[in-house]
């Protein structure tokens, strides 16, 4: 037994620290509880006005418990400074319109869709969402003369000042990004797998031992790669901000992901691909750019020229192994039967893979040093938002988040438009049915309102039951103290404490229970202490809570797993055009006189605007609670299908774009058909699953090998596609590394089929 009691605090420990990872809960609960307490009683107790006490406390609970900015110093500050700002906005847009009706209910709406939408243009926003839309429904909720406002005013200023001191010296938050060790680890791993494939490759690692460390090294980068999903999933947002390092940090997880399949797929080169030095030598200069990018991502202060100067390696090693590929196609020979014409096309499969990789690595260290970059810039530099080297602004950037989710389909744009009515109506009831503190009426609308009608009963209850466990609790501690009120004091840093870190140490309804004993204890301070009104606030709660529900049934109800098929069929579509549109641009590069056309942008956007709809449903889905109706494995399969066909399709578009104009006479119509003919086959499967993914019941059966297709190929090539030398020219080789993609994307295609079928709920 005493064993058992010396061991309770290390189990204590190890529970506390799996609920609160990195105790991030913690740290803004103690601040929080050092912070409110203290700016209420200056402002109550030495200012004297109540009005300031109200929003100092509620602005520092707003800053400080409902925001957790990462980032370096310098960029929380920022966020702090624009938090405060936007707080001094909302609450004089909130004083203006409360006690008028219908302004009022019309400001809410258009508030309430304007704070929640933002957040599909940063996580900065999105994780703010609750804090700015506090800022105005504790003003709308309280009418006042305006003569008030500058006391509301500067006790959200008040608390502005405090929260950005108190996030700068009260256990500030570790300043690495959260993406960047995975991917650091990533990058570490297919370096160490790519030097093992290419030890085995030349017999230097044959025997036992080798196989074992092989295999070892093989599972460390699978574990890697799927540890880094993990992490870009665990948020409810994409985690993402307007700045240049975080947009590359997250287009950095679609290319490792990318390049962990092509790493695991490529293996160790075969006995007669072995011979190809230049892959060998481009599959070893991988393995260095990724090692360097490891190390950049690690210490991004660091100088970028070894990452740079082993990327430009990469990149001769690259155009080297192109150019000698031409000598390794056999046009010579007459290839006839199904196996000659195999031969002949997977002769250039180990220069093929090299080649994927390469490209991927090339994307991947790109995106390492402009993150890099990013973090390198002065203070003053980060201050005033210059991008270094940006592809595009800030601006232009937010414009083509926001767009993309004005569809129809767009889960982003359901909730924002759910919790905008949500709110309107709950401030429409207070004011028809004359709560006395509508305020509690909009907070709990504001509490539970989630994806889908279940999740928001479900809620509903918690956040019922949870209100009526603190008002029980809140008034029992009032009827205790009595007329000693200044016991509240001491009792509302606690109360403070607990509620901050309840959500996530315990439950939903802990949180809830907590945070209404946190608001019964701040309510009665300097009062006397009445634990009747108390029990009335339920009813108020109640309210809120019926009228998530209501919203719930009647605004897209079937929740994230509807939306996510949604999602899925879109981004399979617009990812599929894409694919077809870059494969037409190859054609027309290698049409005589080559008369290219115009790059897919057009598409290319689509299919990443469609990208991130899908992250946003997937990441509802993965917030929903309860069972899932389809197996995470499965959707996470499909979701990783979408990454892998639109990053194929830039693959194409970027072996064509480097490719030189080279005017000639040489009839390429045979080439062009054939490859169009492919991916018209490739990307009407990937169309045909997106039809179906809706019902689960039309999933059409993956795509066998198509010798006739590979033949033609094979004779285009062969008569078409010489140079003055006898040799293949370069049109012939990345004619065929196209044809080489549209086979990769095709052979995704069983895994995603069953996947597919496996998560049909009949």
């Amino acid at each position: 037994m005493q064993k058992r009691w010396r061991m309770w605090p290390t189990r204590f420990r190890e529970w506390f620290l799996d609920h609160d990872p990195e105790l991030a809960a913690t740290r803004r609960a103690t601040r929080t509880a050092l912070v409110m307490p203290a700016l209420f009683a200056l402002c109550s107790q030495v200012i004297h006005s109540s009005t300031m006490a109200t929003f100092a406390a509620f602005g520092a609970f707003s800053m400080l418990l409902l925001v957790d900015f990462s980032g370096s110093l310098v960029e929380r500050l920022r966020a702090h400074l624009g938090l405060a700002v936007a707080w001094s906005v909302l609450i004089c847009l909130g004083t203006l319109v409360a006690g008028h009706t219908w302004p009022a209910i019309v400001g809410t709406v258009v508030v309430g869709f304007l704070v929640l939408f933002s957040g599909a243009v940063s996580s900065v926003l999105a994780g703010a969402a609750t804090a700015l839309l506090l800022a105005f429904i504790l003003p709308v909720t309280s009418p006042a003369p305006l003569s008030e406002l500058p006391e509301r005013l500067a006790g959200a200023g008040l608390a502005s000042i405090a929260a950005m001191l108190a996030v700068s010296v009260l256990w500030p938050r570790p300043a690495a990004d959260p993406l960047s060790a995975p991917a650091a680890r990533v990058c570490r791993a297919a370096a160490a797998q790519l030097r093992a494939d290419a030890a085995r490759s030349t017999g230097e690692q044959g025997d036992a031992r080798g196989t074992e460390q092989h295999q070892a090294v093989t599972e460390e980068a699978a574990d890697a790669a799927a540890d880094l999903r993990t992490a870009f999933d665990a948020t409810p947002y994409r985690p993402t901000g307007l700045s240049t390092g975080s947009r590359a940090i997250v287009r950095l997880v679609d290319e490792l992901t990318w390049l962990s399949t092509i790493v695991a797929d490529s293996g160790p080169l075969s006995d007669d691909s072995a011979c190809d030095p230049e892959a060998l030598a481009v599959r070893r200069a991988v393995a260095t750019v990724l090692e360097h990018s490891a190390d950049l991502l690690d210490t991004p202060h660091a100088s970028p020229d070894t990452l740079q100067a082993a990327a430009a390696d990469l990149r001769v090693g690259l155009e080297r192994m192109e150019h000698r590929a031409t000598t390794r196609l056999p046009v010579h020979e007459r290839p006839r039967t199904e196996w000659e014409i195999r031969a002949f096309i997977e002769t250039l499969d180990a220069s093929f893979r090299a080649q994927e990789l390469g490209f991927a690595t090339l994307q991947t260290a790109a995106n390492v040093d402009l993150a890099s970059a990013a973090e390198r810039r002065g203070w003053l530099e980060r201050l005033l938002g210059r991008e270094p080297g940006a592809v595009t602004e800030p601006l232009a950037s937010a414009r083509e988040r926001a767009a993309a989710h004005l569809q129809s389909d767009s889960v982003w744009l359901h909730n924002s438009l759910r919790g905008a009515i949500g709110l309107g109506i709950a401030v429409a009831l207070a004011n028809l049915m004359s709560v006395q503190h509508s305020f509690w009426v909009l907070l709990g609308t504001l509490s539970v309102l989630r994806s889908n009608a279940l999740n928001t009963g479900q809620n509903a209850v918690r956040a019922l039951g949870g209100t009526l466990v603190g008002s029980l609790i809140g008034a029992g501690l009032l009827q205790l103290i009595g007329h000693h009120g200044t016991v509240l004091w001491f009792l509302l840093p606690v109360a403070i404490l607990v509620a901050g870190i309840a959500p996530s140490a315990v439950s939903f309804a802990a949180g809830q229970a907590a945070f209404t004993i946190t608001l019964v204890v701040l309510f009665n301070i300097g009062q006397d202490p009445d634990w009747h009104i108390v029990l009335l606030r339920i009813q108020d709660i109640g309210i809120g809570c019926a009228v998530s529900v209501l919203v719930g049934l009647f605004f897209w109800p079937r929740g994230a797993a509807a939306a996510v098929d949604r999602a899925l069929a879109a981004a399979y579509t617009d990812s599929a055009r894409y694919l077809a549109a870059a494969v037409r641009y190859a054609v027309g590069r290698c049409g005589a006189r080559t008369a290219s056309g115009h790059a897919p942008l057009q598409e290319s956007r689509q299919a990443a605007a469609a990208a991130r709809r899908l992250d946003d449903a997937f990441r509802s889905y993965l917030a929903e609670r309860g069972a899932k109706p389809v197996p995470l494995a499965d959707m996470t399969t499909l979701v990783t299908g979408v990454v892998a066909l639109r990053l194929a399709a830039d693959a194409v578009l970027g072996l064509w774009q480097r490719a030189d104009d080279q005017p000639t006479e040489a009839d390429r119509a045979d080439a062009g058909l054939v490859l169009l003919g492919s991916a018209g086959r490739v990307t009407g499967w990937y169309q045909d699953l997106a039809a179906g993914l809706g019902s689960r019941d039309s999933v059409p059966e993956p795509l066998p090998r198509n010798p006739g297709a590979e033949a033609g190929l094979v004779g285009s090539v062969r008569h078409d596609l010489r140079g003055e030398d006898g040799w293949a020219t370069d049109t012939a080789v990345r004619i065929i590394w196209t044809a080489d993609h549209l086979n990769a994307v095709r052979r995704l295609q069983p895994g995603l089929a069953a996947a597919v079928k496996a998560s049909d709920p009949t």
